[in-house]
């Protein structure tokens, strides 16, 4: 009689197929954002260590977590689990769309990170957040 040995067990990692990395989709989405991680711990009413220490896989949100990072982050807890690509995606779109916005491309490859980053937060802030008139 031959015994078989059982099949291995398989632990997901990060950029396998099918792996939900959720502190790298949270801390991607809040740098997408512009929010440091005591600007999104005071969003979700938390100390700034949790979001840290959610970020960093030390420890897994809770439902009601789950819950108010994506309050925080302005996105649905869906959206959070998916790590926004699929928005990310109908954003720049959008944007393609806008013939404002087309003018602007070719001096976008001119811009370093530090320009492109300052930009692009500015511009999320006023679609996102419209300023209140006086």
């Amino acid at each position: 009689m031959v015994v078989q040995a059982p099949p291995p067990v398989v632990i997901p990692f990060a950029g396998r197929p099918g792996y939900l990395n959720l502190a790298a989709s949270i801390r991607s989405m809040r740098l997408r954002n512009g929010l440091s991680q005591r600007q999104l711990a005071a969003r979700m009413s938390v100390p700034r260590t949790y979001v840290s220490k959610i970020e960093n896989e030390k420890a897994t949100p809770t439902l009601s977590s789950l819950d108010r990072l994506a309050r925080a982050l302005e996105v649905t807890v869906p959206d959070l689990l998916s790590g926004g690509e699929h928005n990310r995606e109908e954003e720049v779109r959008e944007l393609m769309q806008d013939t404002f916005v087309a003018e602007l491309l070719p001096f976008v490859n001119q811009l370093n990170g530090m320009q492109m980053s300052s930009i692009l937060t500015q511009v999320r802030d006023l679609t996102v957040r419209p300023r209140r008139s006086a």
